[in-house]
């Protein structure tokens, strides 16, 4: 079998969300499928880390395709000649996007649908793309991968799609994401934080992951507890945050704010794992992985109740209003002061991450991709 895949998020120095999952199921898929030939399109010059194993042959498709007339271009235009050039059987997309004039198989991902949700956060350029096509793309594609039950239950509703198109494979947690030792911590914490304990929010920086409102309830534990803690925000400043830079410069607490920008991930393993606390407030996620990886690394998780956070964190991470400050400052200092009852997060946490494994989600989204040839 010949399987092209979309790997144009597979940027050495910005993997995030979407890379993360390309580059942990194929890295998998492409080992233990030696038998099978994966054509790997990239959209500019790739890093050799990501030609994963001999059966992986990369090509770049070019132009970059990183705004709407470019994507439709790549994908409606590029696409189909390559695959029509490589005899693929099968066509796997994890960004959301397919080919809506190829009559090769697709095999679409979609992570979650927060462009609806949540318009404000989107570039109007991309918020009119998505808007537009995104029905298309379900409709085209002959199988829908989702990560969350919470995504499935929202792209029937919204698309009216039917269930039985739509699968459901969790993403997952890295290895390396582990706890550390008191030393370790230690070093951490003198680097970053002056030897201070910290909270922690790892993502990128962008108006969905809610930080505006992160800063205002730290505000309001800080005042509370007047204490010398900090805020650690590990990730790349995105798009529209005129609102959260306007209140940072003005922020009383500035001090005890760090943002790391991107950093990488042998980094960002050190300093989730140094952490007293995740933070993780989003206004919507389709899976919400910095969870896992807090649970991983034994610390505890205090995130939103709203979209797929509680689904998958289950009993194992404390849960506030995303858009109530109080809320959220009330279960800041919650952890902040029982220590028993983070011994017992941890705990539920070591057991939670259990349930969730690269090699799952390689294996399912293998049986879909199968599927997807056979239908």
């Amino acid at each position: 079998m010949i399987i092209a895949v979309n790997t144009r998020f597979l940027l050495k120095e910005n993997l995030e969300g979407i890379g993360y999952f390309t580059s942990e199921t194929f890295r998998l898929l492409t080992a233990q499928y030696k038998e099978h030939q994966f054509y790997f399109l990239f959209d500019r010059p790739y890093d050799e880390t990501f030609v994963f194993s001999s059966n992986v042959k990369p090509i770049v498709v070019s132009p970059p395709a990183r705004h709407p007339l470019l994507w439709k271009f790549w994908y409606d235009i590029k696409i189909p000649f390559i695959l029509k050039k490589i005899k693929a059987d099968v066509f796997v997309s994890p960004d959301g996007f397919c080919s809506l004039t190829t009559k090769i198989p697709q095999c679409l991902i979609v992570h979650d649908l927060g462009f609806l949700h949540l318009p404000d956060a989107y570039k109007q350029t991309h918020l009119a793309f998505y808007k537009r096509y995104t029905p298309y793309f379900l409709k085209k594609a002959k199988q829908v991968v989702t990560v969350s039950h919470f995504s499935k239950k929202d792209i029937i509703t919204q698309y009216n799609i039917a269930g039985e198109k739509i699968s459901i494979v969790y993403s997952a947690v890295k290895e390396n994401f582990h706890p550390l030792g008191l030393e370790e911590k230690k070093s951490i914490k003198e680097k970053y934080t002056e030897g201070m304990e910290f909270f922690i929010y790892t993502g990128a920086i962008q108006p969905r992951k809610n930080l505006v409102n992160l800063l205002k309830a730290f505000s309001l534990f800080k005042k509370r507890q007047r204490s010398n803690w900090k805020l650690v925000l590990a990730g790349r400043l995105a798009w529209k945050n005129n609102d959260f830079l306007a209140l940072l410069k003005t922020y009383k607490y500035r001090q005890d704010v760090i943002i790391t920008g991107y950093i990488p991930e042998s980094e960002l393993v050190l300093l989730t794992g140094s952490a007293y606390a995740m933070i993780y407030p989003s206004l919507f996620e389709g899976f919400g992985v910095p969870v896992l990886e807090a649970m991983k690394s034994e610390v505890p998780v205090l995130t939103s109740a709203n979209s797929s956070m509680q689904e998958i964190g289950g009993e194992a991470a404390m849960y506030f209003d995303p858009l109530n400050v109080n809320d959220m400052a009330d279960k800041i200092m919650l952890i902040y002061k029982d220590e028993e009852l983070r011994k017992s997060m941890i705990q539920k946490g070591k057991k939670r991450v259990e349930k969730f494994s690269w090699q799952s989600t390689a294996d399912l989204l293998w049986q879909c991709i199968e599927k997807t040839v056979r239908d």
